[in-house]
């Protein structure tokens, strides 16, 4: 979700969501809200297939603590 796939990416990336769609599990983590996914496909329309076949019968877990990595970055700082 940092760097926006090229057109071709993003496609192929639906390709292979779409293909799993109702037949496999998918897991997927990121720290962008699906609003925020447009950024990384490009396109407003792939994007929203996208995300109705990942929300599809899914279920959604959301973390809404601190980033252990900066936890564990903090607590090696000298003081």
């Amino acid at each position: 979700g940092y760097i926006p796939l090229h057109k071709q990416g993003a496609e192929l990336l639906f390709q292979v969501i779409s293909l799993c769609y109702e037949k496999r599990s998918i897991i997927i983590t990121t720290n962008l809200q699906f609003g925020e996914w447009n950024h990384v496909f490009g396109d407003p329309i792939l994007t929203e297939a996208v995300v109705d076949r990942l929300i599809h019968h899914s279920h959604l877990v959301l973390f809404n603590d601190d980033s252990h990595r900066l936890k564990e970055s903090m607590a090696f700082q000298p003081m």
